[in-house]
């Protein structure tokens, strides 16, 4: 999400292992089936240390053996270390987005032919250089396939973009409805380009006003914060693993403090992490 203040970058922690299982006949078709949810992955990065340049994943956490963690951090090693490939004192949103789609483009290519291809969402959030207002943008992979970054707003607009298995119920709260409310409108409601036209009055009237250009960046981070602990006790009482979950990690990007962890986990003790939350370590 943004406001003219800055970005904020909030996801949870949980990270599910899917497998296939056999169907009852032998050679009949396997069923992908929820092995194991895990509750310490990594869905932020900072793209360059000391820069304004950050990003939240889902979907997929991984291409290959690799976990998407560690390839942002191989990129981050990349843009960091060639000059010749990432100018820090010259550069745009787009052009991180751009080359960070071809980065893992490359690490989808080394996969084996016959291996799953990975799907996932990445947004991206800073400032280019020179620009007072911060951007979002968005990329996906779809079966190992990079999609052309898309910007998400125009440079005075402000607003919030979600993904993943929260987006359930981030949408139920902020835009009024389910994301399966379009599919019935058009299965009850006939013709189906009455359907459309009955949802295109609904959304204006529906959605929660809840993000402001003058919004101080604080109050940003507590809504942030609240809509990701809101997807996790979602996920906790609906049926099903819970897919959402896990400690809640918030970033903040602005212009003149640039990247700044909020909120997050770390691999030592409670004691010392609520050292480092308060800056009492060196």
């Amino acid at each position: 999400m943004n406001v003219h203040d800055g970005l904020i970058l909030a996801a949870d922690s949980a990270s599910t292992l899917v497998v296939g299982v056999g169907g009852p006949q032998p050679g009949t078709l396997k069923l992908a089936t929820v092995a194991n949810v895990y509750n310490n992955a990594n869905k932020i990065a900072n793209l360059y240390k000391g820069q304004p340049i950050g990003c939240v994943t889902f979907g997929a956490g991984s291409i290959g053996n690799a976990s998407i963690s560690t390839l942002l951090k191989d990129f981050r090693d990349k843009i960091t270390q060639d000059k010749r490939y990432f100018d820090v004192e010259k550069y745009t949103m787009e052009d991180v987005a751009k080359k960070l789609g071809e980065f893992l483009m490359s690490e989808c290519e080394k996969l084996p032919n016959a291996g799953p291809r990975p799907t996932l969402g990445i947004f991206l959030a800073g400032y280019s250089t020179g620009m007072s207002l911060g951007e979002r943008w968005s990329l996906n992979i779809e079966n190992g396939n990079a999609q052309p970054p898309v910007r998400l707003h125009q440079p005075e607009e402000v607003g919030i973009n979600w993904g993943g298995e929260g987006g359930e119920a981030i949408s139920r709260l902020i835009l009024g409805y389910g994301g399966r409310l379009p599919e019935i409108l058009r299965a009850v409601v006939k013709p189906p380009q009455a359907a459309d036209q009955v949802l295109s009055a609904l959304v204006p009237q529906l959605q929660a006003p809840v993000i402001f250009a003058p919004m101080p960046i604080q109050d940003a981070i507590d809504l942030a914060e609240f809509l990701v602990h809101t997807a996790i006790h979602f996920s906790r009482f609906t049926p099903g693993p819970q897919v959402v979950g896990g400690p809640i990690e918030v970033a903040a990007i602005t212009k003149h403090e640039g990247f700044k962890w909020i909120q997050r986990k770390h691999y030592y003790g409670s004691e010392l992490n609520d050292k480092i939350q308060r800056g009492e370590t060196h």
